[in-house]
């Protein structure tokens, strides 16, 4: 804490007291609502909204709307909105993110600020991270909105467009923000109107916002349609990788560096930066590869497809490892979340990445597919008019949400002390003696009965940390990647007296460890985490699974000097001190220089992974603005507006265009080339060279120009007539300019992504790749827009009135890069069932103890 927030507090025990005497006015107006008959408190609801009606704003009637939703969640969950869950809400309706600690109830909190915002009609968006929370949420929190008369939705991944729009229209919809960025991509993908789902983006509560705004930034949502590409030439390139010698650099190769003229000596055939996760090949690999390929010229625009190729390969068998960032299983290779150690169905590593890792594996190399539409989760939230979010851990990353999506975070005190006590960290020399010390640990914590949760970052580690303690004879539960089928049985013992549970970071979201109360009595539940994660977020994830609501518990983290985290980014100098001190085997190190050190080489990683999104999202603000534009255009189509403005401006385009490439302004008409003129428009507009190209002695351009422009108008004239129906050649209009932007777009896509890949190498000419890419980009947006200009214009001059021209899609939709392969279930479409009710099957009781239970079925 520094010498200001001695003084004055933190920013946000400052933002705190500013709202402390609006808390105050909802927690006065209790009795008044207690008072309330069940019907008086939903007249609250049209009685809100005609006052927003009559111009009061949403903050003038905040006080009585939380007031409202507090006394509706008694009477409907028996839960009571504790002071700081108001707090929470009012932050959260201000569109920051509110840090609130495991256990302090964050998904009531979101029904304050929902409610209030739902009344003002535009719909509400509560976001989640995986269908369960989704749905549970909806059914849990949703009784609240619908006693006070609102309607709330939930999004499904099995859903139909049908059910989607039905639920989207709800006052409040509670969906994944998978299915939310993939919905919005759809409806950009529509043919009509009535195929699109959503409303506007008008305002969004965004769960576990760190995992979703930071986390997965990087990961564009991508929909795939099928490709035509070899999967053949991933083989080969694998074979290769398989046979190059992997060497070192002499000096690390920098920016600065490069400008400097710095010379390198590398040895090898390739060298592998493990810290930037990179792959190069040396000037001797090269030589290897265009041997192999008997091809002159590795870097001739034609072998790039191969460059790529023997890349990809020597980054899937240097850099890319089983059971840590992949599992193979029936013959697929599944991607592991790093961050919290599920594994993935469906997903599958971009730009071919994945095909070279089943090459590695000598799996099915499955065929790539083509991407039909994209956008970051970065660009899409920026798009919502207030957006706002809730997590157990963002204050490490409250920069990077403020600077990328305009959100402060403040962090709201817990409603109880918090009694877990956070132990110095153990450190060691070797990984031998650190899992023999937590092993140790282990076994006198069980002796005792007290409940252990061991957090460790790969399956490679949770499985031999198993076996470890089968040696010793103590019982335990793993839970990782591999069995994550189990996961909510084994973390719902995890509190039990004497369990011992090993997790990978999946336990550190979304699960509510509950103490019995004999483990109470022995200390709460004990975290023992074997390694520090690259990110402090997820190391706090971890601590934060014990000490829920003044719960008792602890915590202590195992680290060797070998770890990943301390060989590549502590100080050599700070361990070659430890390594001189001559310790024993076995004996814990306890220095404030080491956890200085460990915390700072976590802070060295953010940055590090915070620069590297921030760059991504330098390059994808051109990609997006590019997608407003064509997006927007097509709106324009599907909202049935007359496009026929828009075409003659397409007809003018390209009039100007073919005349500037074929006539200079410096050249006299006597000496036009009138015949490269007719090779360039007439294709395009069918004029008669003899309405334009007589007379042109001692024209000026700008006129042949005009000319041009007149004749071609003429001759839209005469094809429009053509259709009696009026309407009919509208309508066709539409169809046509719609296929040109969707099939012009498509590819655009695939060669941005192909320019972003190559645009590094304009570092290494003393050129920004930034700046290279974005003059890059706008050339090539600039060239896709006349394409689709011309194709429009050509096909609406050279129609036909029997001809039949319906709206179709451009491509097939084979996928999502986030498709869940799972057995999907069927979504019911007759009336919901909620908790509460009374179950259909006539046993009397409610459906929460009868058929709602987990796993009966109706």
């Amino acid at each position: 804490m520094n010498f200001i927030e001695k003084i004055f507090g933190t920013h946000s025990e400052r933002e705190l007291r500013i709202i402390d005497p609006t808390i105050d006015k909802i927690e006065s107006l209790r009795p008044t609502m207690q008072a309330m008959s069940d019907e008086e408190l939903r007249e609250l609801t049209p009685k809100f909204k005609q006052r927003l009606a009559d111009g009061e704003t949403l903050d003038d009637i905040l006080p009585e709307a939380f007031a409202a939703v507090r006394e509706a969640s008694v009477r409907v969950t028996g839960m009571e909105h504790f002071r700081v869950q108001l707090m929470g809400g009012m932050v959260l309706h201000q569109g920051r993110i509110a840090e609130m600690r495991t256990g302090e109830g964050k998904t009531l909190v979101s029904t304050c600020p929902a409610y209030l915002n739902a009344l003002a009609g535009k719909g509400v968006l509560i976001v989640t991270v995986n269908d369960y929370l989704a749905q549970r949420d909806a059914d849990e929190m949703g009784q609240i909105h619908r006693f006070l008369g609102l309607s709330v939705g939930c999004v499904l991944n099995s859903m139909t467009s049908e059910q989607r729009q039905e639920q989207y229209a709800c006052d409040i919809t509670y969906v994944t923000n998978n299915e939310l960025g993939f919905d919005y991509l759809r409806d950009n993908m529509a043919i009509y109107k009535k195929d699109q789902v959503l409303r506007s983006l008008d305002y969004a509560i965004i769960d576990e916002v760190d995992s979703i705004l930071i986390d997965e930034a990087r990961t564009p949502l991508i929909i795939s349609g099928q490709s035509g590409k070899s999967t053949k030439l991933y083989e080969i390139c694998d074979m290769l990788a398989k046979q190059l010698e992997k060497g070192e650099a002499s000096a690390e190769f920098t920016k600065m560096g490069a400008l400097m003229g710095d010379e390198i000596e590398e040895t090898g055939d390739f060298i592998v930066n493990e810290k930037d996760k990179v792959v190069n090949l040396t000037e001797e690999g090269i030589k290897k590869v265009e041997k192999y390929f008997n091809i002159e010229n590795l870097a001739d625009p034609e072998n790039l497809e191969i460059q790529h190729c023997i890349i990809l390969a020597l980054r899937a068998n240097n850099l890319m490892f089983r059971d840590k960032d992949y599992v193979v299983k029936d013959d697929e290779v599944l991607i592991v979340d790093e961050f919290t150690g599920r594994i993935m169905p469906g997903r599958r590593y971009s730009d071919g990445l994945h095909q070279a890792i089943e090459a590695k594996e000598h799996v099915n190399v499955q065929r790539e597919s083509r991407t039909l539409a994209t956008i970051t989760f970065q660009n899409f939230f920026n798009k919502f008019k207030k957006k706002a979010g809730m997590t157990g851990t963002a204050l490490t990353e409250e920069k990077e949400f403020r600077n990328t999506y305009g959100m402060d975070v403040i962090a709201i005190p817990t409603n109880k002390p918090i009694a877990r006590i956070d132990h110095e960290d153990a450190v060691y020399k070797s990984k031998k003696e650190k899992f023999h010390a937590v092993v140790e640990d282990i076994k006198e914590t069980h002796a005792k009965g007290q409940p252990v949760l061991v957090g460790t970052i790969t399956i490679e580690t949770s499985e031999m940390l198993s076996k470890m303690l089968k040696k010793e004879g103590i019982p335990h539960t793993v839970l990782n990647a591999k069995f994550h089928e189990k996961e909510a049985e084994i973390v719902a013992g995890a509190g039990i007296h004497g369990a011992v549970t090993i997790a990978t970071n999946m336990a550190g979201r979304g699960t509510d460890i509950k103490l019995d109360p004999e483990s109470v009595k022995l200390g709460g539940l004990k975290i023992i985490g074997t390694e520090r994660h690259e990110s402090r977020r997820i190391d706090n994830q971890l601590r934060g699974r014990s000490g829920r609501q003044g719960d008792p518990g602890e915590s202590r983290f195992y680290i060797s000097l070998e770890d990943d985290l301390m060989r590549l980014f502590a100080s050599e100098r700070l361990i070659g001190i430890f390594n001189a001190l001559g310790v024993p085997e076995n004996e814990q190190i306890e220095h404030k220089m080491l956890t200085r050190a460990i915390e700072k080489a976590q802070m060295k990683i953010e940055s590090n992974n915070y620069g590297i999104r921030e760059n991504l999202l330098k390059y994808d603000e051109v990609n997006n603005e590019q997608r407003e534009v064509i997006y927007e255009e097509r709106n324009k189509v599907l909202e049935g507006d007359n496009m026929r403005d828009t075409i003659l401006r397409m007809v003018n385009d390209v009039i100007e265009h073919s005349v500037n490439m074929a006539i200079s302004d410096e050249v006299p008409s006597s000496e036009w080339n009138i015949s490269e003129l007719h090779e360039l428009l007439l294709p395009i507009i069918p004029l008669t060279p003899t309405d334009y190209s007589t007379g042109t002695d001692n024209m000026k351009k700008d006129e042949l120009i005009h000319k041009l422009k007149e004749e071609a108008v003429k001759l839209y004239e005469a094809k429009e007539a053509e259709f009696p129906d009026a309407e009919k050649i509208r309508e066709l209009e539409r169809v046509v300019l719609l296929k040109a932007i969707d099939n012009k777009w498509m590819n655009h896509i695939d060669d941005m992504e192909q320019l972003r890949q190559g645009i590094g190498l304009q570092a290494l000419g003393q050129r920004d790749p930034l700046v290279e890419y974005k003059m890059a980009a706008y050339d090539m947006f600039d060239e896709m827009t006349r394409g689709i200009a011309e194709d429009t214009v050509r096909i609406l001059y050279h129609i036909k009135v029997e001809q039949k021209v319906e709206r179709e899609p451009a491509a097939k939709v084979t996928g999502t890069n986030k498709d869940d392969s799972t057995v999907k279930k069927p979504i019911r479409i007759e009336a919901k069932v909620y908790p509460n009710d009374p179950c259909p099957c006539g046993s009397g009781k409610k459906y929460k103890q009868c058929h709602g239970r987990k796993g009966m079925t109706l």
